[in-house]
């Protein structure tokens, strides 16, 4: 089940850090940058504990 929630969290982080990276305030785009990043984290975690379930 964290898989799941992980994987979920990190689509949704990325998807909120790439709108956040349409605007043009510079510190509103580095923060879309960084919660990009935290999303490509999460998914990485769930995938990871997708694996270890799996064995």
């Amino acid at each position: 089940m964290g898989e799941f929630t992980d994987k979920i969290k990190g689509a949704v982080n990325n998807a909120v850090g790439n709108a956040k990276q349409e605007s043009d305030n510079p510190e509103t785009r580095a923060e879309g940058e960084r919660q990009e990043l935290k999303g490509d984290v999460q998914e990485t975690k769930g995938k990871i504990k997708g694996v270890i379930n799996d064995l």
